[in-house]
C-alpha cells in the first residue's frame, strides 16, 4: 500500500476476519467491524529514545496513541496517530519544548527521531536568532569609543 497510497492513507493497523460484517440490506455494517488492538499496529524493532528532545517526543505521542512504549524509529501514524491527534501532538510540543512546528512538518518528519531532530533543529534556530538579537541590542548601546575599543580588543587577541 506505500507504494500506492499517500503515506497518511496506508492503514495504521491491520486485522485479520473471516467475514467483513454485513447489514441486513448487505452493506458494511462498520459499527461491528472489530477495534484493532496493539498487535494489529504496525510496529518496528524497539530502541529507547535517545536524548531529551526525543524523550519529550516519545512521552507525549505515549499519552496521546495511548500506548506504554514508544521507539525511535516509530511512525506516528502507521502506530496509531491521525490528523486530530497531529494538531494536539504539535500544540503540546509547542507547550511543552517552546518550539512552533507547522503540521506539515509532522508529515514530511513521521518518525520519532527524525521528528526530534527537527524539533532540537528549530530550538537551536531560535536560541540563535535570540544570541543575535541580544549581540545587536548591545552592539547599539555602544557609543562609538566603546565600539573603537572593542575592535582594537579584538585585534590584539587575534
Amino acid at each position: 500500500l506505500g507504494a500506492s497510497l499517500a503515506e497518511h492513507m496506508v492503514p495504521s493497523a491491520f486485522v485479520s476476519i473471516a467475514a467483513l460484517p454485513l447489514t441486513p440490506n448487505g452493506k458494511l455494517d462498520v459499527r461491528a467491524l472489530p477495534e484493532p488492538d496493539a498487535a494489529a499496529l504496525a510496529a518496528r524493532a524497539y530502541e529507547a529514545p535517545q536524548g531529551e528532545a526525543e524523550c519529550a517526543v516519545a512521552a507525549i505521542w505515549q499519552e496521546l496513541l495511548g500506548v506504554e512504549r514508544i521507539g525511535r524509529h516509530d511512525h506516528f501514524f502507521e502506530s496509531g496517530g491521525h490528523s486530530l491527534m497531529a494538531v494536539q501532538l504539535l500544540a503540546r510540543l509547542r507547550e511543552r519544548c517552546h518550539v512552533e512546528l507547522p503540521l506539515k512538518t509532522l508529515f514530511e518528519h513521521p518518525v520519532l527521531q527524525d521528528l526530534a531532530a527537527e524539533l532540537t533543529q528549530r530550538q537551536f534556530e531560535r536560541f540563535m536568532a535570540n544570541d543575535i538579537d541580544a549581540m545587536k541590542r548591545e552592539l547599539d548601546a555602544m557609543s562609538e569609543e566603546e565600539l573603537m575599543a572593542l575592535l582594537a580588543e579584538e585585534a590584539d587577541i587575534d
